[in-house]
């Protein structure tokens, strides 16, 4: 990782660049794959999880003997595991339900909003380096709780066709029907436009890499929306000489580990602190399976010393991480200093994995800076709001005269009009 100390504010845009490809160099061939799909269908799906995935495949939509098999292949403690964390996740996500509330906002005009479910929804899980089962309960969970009711999934299986049982469990333990053997971006394709196969939706949810972010953004284009720009991983940590070193290195590195365009970034206030990490990432890494990939991620993370609180908390902000950890000795007064994060763990005990699995929140979340403007995956993701009037005669009396005014003063005279009978009539009415 490369070391800075007390970066100039002039270089921080730099100094904290994501290892991302650019939309506009991604561009075409995803609009290739999309053009192809919409024409093609299933055809130039297979057509593209063969080249992709090396997967020849017959069928896109997972047999249900391949569920079941699934089910009798995990051991116990996974599934007791897995059921543990969902159980959690359906805690969190029911508890942001929202009530109708009705507001008077004049005499006789009553105003409300209701939630209403998105009907069609797509999920994406990854699955290219490892399969990311918990992504399932992430997405399916609230969802369900939002009473979604078409859930579709799509995941890439391996050359032989096959997705990770721990996938297949997942699914059917959260009761999604219909699940598909396609990745990448023929699989946002798909579910962008629909094929012989596949159903269209109309709201598409799920992380990935930079090239199903790119399809995601694409999907976009042809009225299919998207729940965040959720691309590589990253993760920064907020530390002083209170943090745990061993504990903050592992953290860095379980987001390093997921993929070589993953970020992490340590912001640090003390030297002797940022020297103790550095020097546990070195031999935690020598340890890890995945120290291939975490080696790579590495080389495009950053140790920052700040001298200065103020600048810190700046320089965090300006980045926007996807998750943020503080290990600090005085958490609760920065909390509040926070602006821009998707996800944030508070002290030595709260690991980043946490949100990953178990702890209840979500851990879809926007990536690539769009933490300033973009909220993480929750229950409202799966669901739109209506807006809801009732006007009484009494009600209009009180606004339709303010009404009538604004519309003859943007020269909308049906408008004006469309009140003005109304209020001739309740007139006519009373004088009868």
């Amino acid at each position: 990782m490369k070391k800075i100390l007390d970066p100039d504010k002039e270089t921080w845009a730099a100094i904290l660049k994501r290892p991302t490809q650019s939309y506009a160099s991604l561009e075409p061939l995803v609009a290739k794959i999309f053009t192809e799909i919409a024409d093609e269908g299933d055809l130039a799906v297979k057509k593209y999880t063969k080249e992709f995935d090396k997967a020849d495949l017959s069928r896109l939509e997972v047999d249900q003997s391949a569920i079941d098999h699934a089910k009798d292949t995990l051991s116990v403690e996974l599934k007791n595991a897995i059921e543990l964390a969902k159980s959690n996740i359906e805690a969190f996500h029911a508890s942001q339900q929202v009530l109708p509330k009705k507001i008077e906002t004049a005499k006789g005009v009553i105003c409300w909003q209701e939630k209403r479910a998105i009907e069609k929804v797509g999920l994406y899980i990854p699955g290219g380096t490892a399969p990311l089962f918990s992504t399932i309960l992430m997405l399916a969970v609230p969802a369900n709780i939002a009473g979604c009711e078409e859930v579709v999934m799509c995941t890439p299986c391996d050359a032989e066709g096959n997705i990770h049982p721990a996938v297949l469990y997942t699914a059917d333990l959260c009761g999604i029907k219909k699940i598909f053997k396609v990745g990448g971006i023929q699989a946002i394709a798909a579910m962008t436009f629909g094929t012989e196969s596949i159903p269209q939706v109309y709201k598409i949810f799920g992380p990935g890499n930079q090239y199903v972010t790119v399809a995601k953004q694409m999907a976009m284009k042809f009225g299919v929306t998207i729940d965040l720009p959720a691309g590589p991983s990253e993760l920064l940590v907020y530390a002083d000489d209170s943090a745990n070193a061993s504990f903050m290195a592992a953290d860095l590195l379980s987001q390093a580990e997921h993929g070589v365009d993953s970020q992490v970034v340590l912001v640090c206030r003390s030297m002797e602190k940022l020297g103790e990490i550095e020097k546990e990432l070195d031999e935690q890494l020598k340890k890890l399976p995945r120290k291939d990939i975490a080696t790579k991620a590495i080389e495009n993370s950053k140790l920052i010393y700040c001298s200065s609180e103020k600048d810190a908390i700046d320089l965090i902000n300006l980045y926007a991480p996807e998750h943020l950890i503080l290990s600090t000795t005085d958490n609760a007064r920065i909390i509040p200093m926070i602006k821009n994060a998707g996800s944030v763990f508070v002290g030595n005990y709260s690991p980043e994995s946490a949100g990953d699995y178990a702890s209840g929140t979500n851990h879809t979340l926007p990536t690539n800076g769009y933490a300033r403007n973009f909220s993480g995956v929750n229950l409202e993701a799966f669901q739109k709001t209506v807006s809801f009037q009732e006007i009484s005669k009494e009600g209009l009396v009180q606004i339709g005269t303010a009404i009538e005014l604004m519309a003859e003063a943007e020269g909308l005279f049906a408008h004006k009009n469309a009140v003005t009978l109304r209020l001739d009539s309740i007139s006519d009415n009373t004088k009868n």
